[in-house]
């Protein structure tokens, strides 16, 4: 008798065990094919970098992935609560979308690019993106630091853009340069488009640091050409950066010089004595 209870315990145990391991890898196979399929039942708005630094002229850009852990394809609309006066785009695979479709399970990455306005202190600013799917929102906030503004101006001391230049002679032109911004502009150099066979030299050409608000004069000598024809002339000089850019156009009226004149004077006198005296000499014949 004690020799079937034991055998019958025996058996139950065993019974036990085998169910327990089955139970046991079902359990690892369904979080396989989870794992696997992407579906998960939670789903999550994700970015790599939450807080970005940045001046107001340059663009934050975030990299973000959605996930829809849920067992059925959504769409998910993307929106933004944004300071006044800034502008906000997203991004796949390099296109501009407002919403986007996923498959359950799926993740899709997106960029999203944030300008500031133009005016925005420097601070740090919360931007809440939301992607939202029906009764499903799923919240994301990323942080921009304004850091200051890049700005930069180029004019001459009267603000005067023409000037008056001689052929075959040299001309300096004074201009200002100045950083308009809240930071500091480093590496500036300056430089001009002119017309063919001019050629022109900055009095410095390169502006080591320039801080901000500060301002700096600088000299450009022209050299015009000896046959260059009266009339008015364009051109355009430029101070930038990496960071900034400031051109500005230049009208030169080039006039002949006293000597030419002279010159073609005597040159009209001389061909009106030439026919005169052919005149009178063959004029009888």
């Amino acid at each position: 008798m004690l020799s079937k209870l034991s055998i019958t315990h025996f058996s139950a145990s065993r019974k036990c065990t085998f169910l327990f391991l089955a139970f046991f890898v079902s359990g690892l196979v369904s979080q396989a094919q989870q794992q696997a399929t992407g579906v998960t039942g939670k789903s999550v708005f994700t970015a790599k970098l939450m807080n970005i630094e940045a001046a107001t002229s340059e663009t934050f850009r975030y990299n973000t992935t959605l996930h829809n852990g849920s067992s059925s394809a959504r769409v998910y609309a993307l929106t933004a609560n944004l300071p006044v006066g800034w502008m906000i785009s997203y991004k796949v695979e390099g296109s501009q979308v407002a919403s986007l479709n996923l498959d359950a399970g799926k993740a899709q990455d997106i960029s999203i690019e944030i300008n500031a306005n133009t005016n925005a202190a420097p601070n740090k600013y919360t931007i809440p993106i939301k992607a939202a799917s029906g009764s499903d929102t799923l919240s994301l906030t990323l942080e921009a630091v304004v850091k200051g503004s890049y700005n930069l101006t180029l004019t001459t001391p009267t603000g005067r853009l023409s000037d008056d230049v001689t052929s075959g002679s040299e001309k300096q032109i004074q201009l200002v340069v100045k950083n308009a911004g809240t930071l500091p502009l480093n590496d500036l150099q300056i430089s001009s488009q002119l017309p063919s066979n001019w050629e022109c030299s900055f009095e410095p050409s390169k502006i080591k640091q320039l801080e901000a608000g500060k301002t700096l004069d600088v000299t450009a000598t022209l050299k015009v050409p000896d046959k260059a024809i009266a009339g008015d002339y364009a051109a355009t000089f430029t101070a930038a950066n990496t960071n900034a850019t400031a051109p500005i156009a230049f009208r030169l009226a080039v006039k002949t010089s006293l000597l030419s004149g002279w010159i073609g004077v005597v040159v009209i006198l001389l061909a009106i004595g030439i026919v005169y005296y052919l005149i009178r000499k063959y004029g009888r014949r």
